[in-house]
């Protein structure tokens, strides 16, 4: 008499089922959770983990970008587990990054903000980016330039425009995320921006835009009439 297979087996292959009819759609967070989960770890309901991580640290976004440490704090998440994470995030930027890199900035603006919100919206700490522009306003570098706190970065104008002239960029636009949330740009976020634009008019460098990027929500410098 051959055993019952586990009740879980069962589980997942109707999981996979769903997923190649619907996609990720048609599914809950936990439950993309679970697909990630099933590689690493075989003979487990992993179930029970994968909700344990979105009660643990809020969203699919979140869970994909806590740092390994945090992610092991969760029962039945092992090293193999959390690299496994790990790489779905990495491959998901990589994508995303592919949409907007040498393509025009303004054309591709949907793509560009979805970019910049998978990879900054979910950082616990602030962190600065730059993305270089030619004289087409082709996205020719997306570099970070500064890491920060959980609400403050350092940044230097003169910095900003030297690696500008380095890559031979005509034109830049500024990102940054708060932690917090809230994209609403601070007074020290206005006084930064208006020392890097005075820093690179003379050199002929055109500042674009300057976004702050919030959870789900963004602020942009050009459309709050603050450039």
């Amino acid at each position: 008499m051959t055993p019952d297979k586990p009740h879980f087996l069962g589980h997942r292959e109707r999981l996979r089922e769903r997923f190649l009819k619907g996609g990720a759609e048609a599914m809950h967070d936990y439950e993309v959770l679970e697909l990630i989960l099933f590689r690493a770890i075989p003979r487990r309901d992993v179930k029970p983990i994968a909700k344990d991580l979105l009660t643990k640290f809020g969203t699919f976004g979140d869970v994909l970008s806590a740092p390994i440490e945090r992610l092991a704090e969760v029962s039945g998440v092992s090293e193999k587990v959390a690299l496994e994470l790990k790489i779905v995030q990495a491959a998901s930027l990589q994508l995303a990054q592919g949409k907007v890199i040498n393509r025009p900035a303004v054309s591709s603006w949907s793509s560009l903000l979805d970019y910049c919100q998978a990879s900054m919206a979910h950082n616990k700490n602030e962190q600065f980016r730059i993305l270089f522009l030619d004289r087409k306003n082709i996205l020719i570098a997306d570099e970070v330039q500064q890491q920060g706190t959980v609400d403050h970065t350092p940044v230097y104008p003169r910095e900003v425009v030297k690696r500008a002239l380095e890559l031979g960029a005509s034109a830049l636009i500024l990102v940054h995320n708060h932690p917090s949330g809230d994209p609403t740009p601070s007074r020290a976020d206005i006084t930064m921006t208006q020392q890097i634009a005075e820093a690179a008019k003379p050199l002929g460098i055109l500042l674009h835009d300057h976004l702050v990027i919030g959870k789900g929500e963004h602020a942009s410098f050009k459309s709050l009439g603050l450039l």
